[in-house]
């Protein structure tokens, strides 16, 4: 029964490392990265659709992305969406292929994508603390309701607490790694 909590706040967990992953993989830093342009929709036929399902996207160096569409008549459309996102890039339209190039990060720009990475990274450690608080209700109630015995209890929520103190380590070293390659020039 304490197996079967413990598995799903685990689970839980890695979700929450998962989306954390995710949302770094958004904030800009001076280097391209396809994840970037996961939140530009164009139009393509009367409907919206992400980008990487219209076109090509690849970063042919750092500092650059090369946006191939599947049909060259969709190329306005991608550059419009481009320039309607807030991605603050200029689209370079060639007539087959669109390009991009990611401008230099400001030190000022730099700290506040710092405090917003901070914000993201706080956001996960309380979604795992809220599993924990959670999975230790469940084994509390499934106490209460003399399905297990007191010893094993404590023992599930020793393992609840050890369970999240590694998850937040984790987080802590996701978000320090995300902070040196932002602040890294």
């Amino acid at each position: 029964m304490v197996n079967q909590i413990k598995s799903a706040a685990e689970t839980k967990m890695k979700k929450t490392i998962d989306s954390l992953k995710a949302d770094l993989g958004k904030v800009r830093t001076g280097k391209a990265q396809t994840s970037m342009l996961d939140t530009v929709k164009v139009n393509y036929y009367g409907s919206m659709t992400p980008l990487n399902q219209v076109a090509a996207v690849s970063c042919p160096d750092p500092k650059s992305f090369l946006i191939a569409p599947w049909e060259v008549s969709t190329l306005k459309e991608i550059e419009s969406a481009i320039v309607k996102s807030d991605l603050g890039m200029s689209p370079i339209n060639d007539g087959k292929v669109i390009r991009l190039k990611v401008p230099e990060l400001t030190e000022q720009r730099r700290k506040e994508l710092v405090k917003h990475i901070g914000k993201l990274v706080e956001d996960a450690r309380i979604a795992i603390r809220m599993i924990r608080r959670d999975a230790n209700e469940d084994v509390k109630k499934v106490e209460k309701e003399k399905k297990i015995g007191e010893d094993d209890s404590k023992k599930g929520q020793t393992d609840i607490q050890k369970l999240t103190d590694a998850y937040v380590q984790s987080v802590d070293k996701i978000a320090q790694d995300k902070e040196k390659e932002l602040m890294t020039i």
